[in-house]
């Protein structure tokens, strides 16, 4: 077992227990973080931030989430919707007039939310480096054909989910997600998450490590169904190498390329579980919160080949909702308890190869703690 740091609630002993398990077996560097009723019960790291052991996980180190970001963003539309400035229901093109192209014009805001949107696919980036472009992704998608009636079908919205939501938010404040986020959410929470990296953080991130037996040119895909099946996620193939360049953090690609921890994570999400306030800090009322656990689409997902229950920005579990990041990372928050969990990691499992049973673990002795 290795040694972890940080601060763990005796009752939730497990929890510790099962992050230095997987420190010893599958995990190189990890955090964990878990909050109940808006206080931090388990904050904890260990291990390594390089694949070579010789840089330790510290309390401040961060990485790259990947898809775990999905619910930072969301959470942004959330509270604009609450403020009244964002209408779920309301088309998209009530916002961003161009949308309304190729037969989008009944596509609404809560469609593109829940994966509904029928647009799971860039048609024009051929390349990491166009994404790097959002005037050029968001035209792109304006122009886009539905690939499905809006609101009859979901297809796990890889990385178009980012650009939608974002455009969306910079239609209506002016503001990329990544400066709404980090104004509106990270800064009155004292959260050190960030979708837009700038160089003096350069220094605590640890690397994303390619799963064992492969390199960093592992290219993402969409989390694979129940029969092992995937789907390359865009035309743009994203490498761990590409996930790991200064391109990479600088950019703003909302749907993937978050930097934080698992402190970080689970605080801002814990703020959704707990009914829309945490330390004082008041980010959205009661009612602005359920739409994070209200079921809009219930069925079988085509990009994930996998039966999928969506909510307004993630996936329903059950009573937890939360969404993770290809490699391993995840979120997972619990209204009835007020729990959140977060994990994160710096060693990527590829599914298609092996179980990852790493956050699951996690969340599992969090549940035990409660009892």
């Amino acid at each position: 077992m290795t040694d972890v740091k940080g601060l763990c609630e005796p009752r939730f002993v497990a929890v510790g227990e099962a992050l230095a398990a997987s420190l010893g077996k599958d995990d190189v560097g990890a955090s964990v973080a878990v909050y109940l009723e808006g206080e931090p019960v388990v904050d904890i790291w260990g291990g390594y931030a390089d694949a070579g052991g010789s840089v330790s996980w510290e309390r401040d180190t961060l990485a790259c989430v990947n898809s775990t970001t999905k619910n930072m963003t969301a959470l942004c539309a959330l509270i604009l919707a609450d403020r009244g400035r964002l209408d779920l229901s309301a088309p998209v093109a009530a916002y961003w007039p161009e949308f309304a192209a190729a037969g989008k014009e009944s596509v609404l805001v809560r469609h593109v939310l829940s994966h509904t949107a029928g647009l799971p696919d860039l048609a024009g980036p051929a390349t990491v480096e166009d994404l790097y472009d959002w005037e050029n992704v968001t035209a792109g998608l304006a122009a886009q054909a539905p690939e499905w009636e809006p609101g009859t079908a979901a297809g796990y919205h890889a990385l178009t989910f980012g650009f939608l939501i974002g455009e969306i938010v910079r239609r209506i404040t002016g503001r990329s997600l990544g400066e709404f986020f980090a104004e509106e959410v990270a800064e009155p929470l004292g959260a050190d998450f960030h979708i837009g990296l700038s160089a003096e953080h350069d220094h605590r991130v640890a690397p994303l490590i390619a799963p064992p037996s492969l390199t960093d040119e592992y290219t993402a895909s969409a989390p694979p169904g129940p029969d092992g099946a995937t789907r390359a996620i865009t035309g743009a193939a994203i490498r761990v190498k590409d996930a790991n360049s200064v391109a990479w953090r600088r950019a703003q690609i909302p749907a993937v390329n978050g930097f934080g921890n698992a402190r970080s994570v689970a605080l801002v999400q814990s703020v959704l579980a707990n009914q829309g306030t945490i330390g004082g800090v008041r980010l959205l009322s009661p009612q602005g919160c359920e739409p994070a656990w209200q079921e809009v689409f219930c069925g079988q997902d085509r990009i994930l080949g996998a039966p999928m229950c969506w909510t307004a920005g993630f996936g329903k579990f059950g009573n937890t909702f939360g969404w993770g990041g290809w490699g391993g990372s995840l979120v997972a928050s619990d209204p009835d308890s007020r729990m959140t969990v977060a994990y994160v990691m710096n060693q990527m499992v590829d599914r298609n190869q092996q179980e990852d049973h790493r956050g699951m673990e996690i969340i599992m002795a969090a549940y035990s703690g409660l009892r």
